[in-house]
């Protein structure tokens, strides 16, 4: 966030912060570790995090580009480039799963959205990136983008006690096709959805409509 003096706030939510804005009269939640003041003084955006696994720097404006430099951050899945983002994955032996939740690959892309993305592409999880052909990877480039700009018109996804910046909760956890849906049947064919732990975390996936070899197109 830009602030006067030709400085910049940058904050990491970590697991569980939040940022909302609240009437200044209104009382302090525990946990609460920043606090703004708003135009008059009316309002305050108040900084939260409960697990405090979150941070907030000030630098100078000038430094931003080098600080996300140095944090090796890969770019934002909005704007990536075709070719880069083929490259990236097609050199990579790990699985998809893991390839999506890389930072220094895409940044981003988090356990709901890339196994939501995935689906949507109909790509396994643990299919290797090497495997993946340019028109599959063209897909879910395509995918990754739609299912965030829809995660993001829904206010995201309120599983626990995620809220926006509003204090409203999100709804794109309505709209899940996989995640979380184990042992529930596939919108599309009626399969039981399945999980698996890769990267280290859950992944769901339905096995007809993500098989697990390349397609042979």
């Amino acid at each position: 966030m830009d602030i006067s003096g030709d400085f910049c706030l940058i904050i990491h939510l970590g697991m569980t912060g939040q940022l909302c804005v609240f009437p200044s009269q209104e009382p302090l939640e525990d946990h609460t570790h920043l606090i703004f003041e708003l135009g008059n003084g009316a309002y305050q955006l108040r900084f939260r995090d409960v697990r405090r696994f979150g941070s907030a720097e000030l630098i100078t404006s000038a430094k931003v580009t080098d600080f996300f430099e140095q944090k090796r951050l890969g770019p934002e899945p909005f704007d990536v480039d075709l070719d880069y983002w083929h490259k990236a994955i097609k050199a990579s032996k790990r699985n998809m799963k893991a390839i999506l939740l890389d930072q220094q690959v895409v940044c981003g892309v988090g356990n709901i959205y890339a196994d939501e993305s995935l689906y949507a592409a109909g790509i396994h999880p643990a299919r290797k990136g090497a495997s993946l052909s340019y028109e599959e990877s063209q897909k879910l480039r395509k995918c990754v983008e739609k299912v965030l700009k829809n995660a993001i018109e829904k206010r995201g996804s309120t599983i626990r006690d995620y809220i926006g910046g509003s204090r409203l909760k999100g709804g794109f956890q309505d709209e899940f096709m996989v995640y979380g849906r184990d042992e529930e049947s596939c919108i599309k064919c009626n399969s039981k959805i399945l999980r698996q732990v890769l990267a280290g975390r859950s992944s769901h996936f339905c096995p007809k409509c993500q098989p697990t070899k390349p397609s042979k197109r």
